[in-house]
């Protein structure tokens, strides 16, 4: 049985995703350490997985609250501050991991395809490794928007030279983070490189992205396996949620971890909500305080929380207001509920792209009107083309495989050291 290492950013979501594949990972014998700043280990909630932390010294124990910080707000100005980060974590880990690998005699490495070092640092130490789209898949095509773009899919020249145009300024914008990636290729005396896209796994390459959902790729690795979501298996069923009396229709809304703090855009759902008498839940994650959830059912909301069971909320409503974060588009296509996609940041613009492309709900600007909210409402109630549309997506969701086929993989490009084709899986 093979020590696996796992390299991701700290956050959440991705943390989330890939403890669900080292719990599969654990069942089979294998052992697994996440290796990260020392506050990332309170994003593990099991014992059996292993933590080392690295950067001790540049990120000292309760750091990585500001980091989240600047992630919960990337805009204007501080849309810097947050790439000054994203360089520097990878700096620490592409010179810290080298020695960390050897000391826990690592056999292989699971990297987030959003974490250049893992994949790095394992091909300068001849280590296997595999790579994990947590959020859409970094792989660049010419036809394709890049992932953190809001652009719908089209293949006219207008379209073409968009998708090339909006590279090139995001790859200026990223220049820093570049510099970085480039500098350690050249010291491990790796081909060079600048880009995430360019530090993927040659055995596999594991996304939880599937391609009903995507926009028709042409160009994706022989290697690149498609396995919908990392999610650990339910052992035991969750008790009822004591969800309180509410009138049809119900819509739940939550904006994820990063952006639960955001007030004013759950006020103005609360007011459009109540205007079109629907019940709104809301669940913030922890970033309101008593005041202002008192504020919001004052403006409407039926019922305001810290946090819910998603998938219990996702078959009590109808409808489905979010931040478009991957994990929590592909739960709601699961359950067949019906999407308004505010997208704040990252990837949430190209998955909200994604989900009015696919007309399996509405994108809408964060910065919407009341009055326009509820046009976007109206519309998603009142017309259930929006429900069956994603009856092909959730075919392919069901089969797809998740943790187990997951598993499968990472066991043979790390165990056996061989190319993983889609075909062999």
């Amino acid at each position: 049985m093979g020590h696996f290492a796992v390299i991701a950013p700290p956050l959440y979501s991705h943390f989330h995703a890939l403890q669900a594949l080292a719990q599969t990972l654990l069942a089979r014998g294998h052992r697994i350490t996440f290796i990260q700043q020392a506050d990332a280990r309170n994003l593990l909630n099991d014992q059996r997985i292993g933590f080392a932390s690295v950067g001790d010294q540049t990120y000292p124990a309760g750091s990585l609250a500001a980091v989240l910080q600047r992630l919960a707000a990337p805009g204007g100005l501080s849309l810097f501050h947050v790439i000054r980060d994203l360089a520097a974590s990878t700096d620490m880990l592409c010179r810290e991991l080298p020695a960390m690998f050897k000391s826990l005699k690592i056999d292989g490495v699971i990297a987030d395809e959003m974490e250049a070092a893992g994949g790095l640092v394992a091909e300068a130490l001849r280590l296997p490794f595999v790579s994990v789209a947590c959020a859409l898949p970094v792989n660049r095509e010419a036809s394709i928007p890049l992932a953190v773009m809001p652009f719908r899919y089209a293949q006219d020249e207008k379209a073409l030279k968009r998708f090339q145009a909006s590279s090139d300024i995001y790859d200026r914008l990223m220049r820093r983070h570049a510099e970085v990636i480039a500098k350690h290729a050249a010291a491990f005396g790796l081909t060079p490189r600048r880009g995430l896209h360019q530090c993927l796994s040659p055995l596999a390459q594991i996304s939880q992205m599937v391609p009903a959902f995507d926009f028709p790729r042409q160009q994706l690795p022989a290697c690149f396996h498609a396995v919908g979501p990392l999610r650990a298996p339910v052992t035991a069923p969750k008790p009822d949620i004591p969800w309180p009396e509410l009138h049809q229709p119900v819509v739940y809304c939550s904006l994820g971890t990063l952006q639960g703090h955001r007030f004013s855009l759950f006020q103005h759902l609360a007011q459009a909500c109540r205007a079109q008498r629907l019940s709104l839940v809301i669940a913030h994650c922890g970033g309101l305080d008593a005041h202002q959830v008192r504020q919001l059912e004052l403006a409407g909301a039926a019922w305001v929380t810290d946090f819910v069971d998603q998938r219990a909320a996702l078959q009590h409503a109808q409808l489905f207001i979010t931040h478009a974060g991957l994990n929590s588009a592909l739960e709601a296509l699961e359950c067949g509920t019906p999407m308004l996609a505010l997208p704040i940041a990252f990837d949430q613009p190209g998955v909200a792209a994604r989900i009015e492309w696919h007309g399996v709900g509405r994108r809408a600007s964060r910065f919407s009107r009341v009055h326009q909210l509820e046009h976007h409402l109206q519309k998603l109630l009142a017309d259930d083309r929006y429900k069956r549309r994603m009856s092909a997506i959730q075919a392919q969701l069901q089969r797809a495989g998740g943790c187990e086929r997951a598993a499968d993989i990472v066991e043979l490009a790390l165990c056996q050291q061989q190319v993983v084709l889609a075909e062999a899986t």
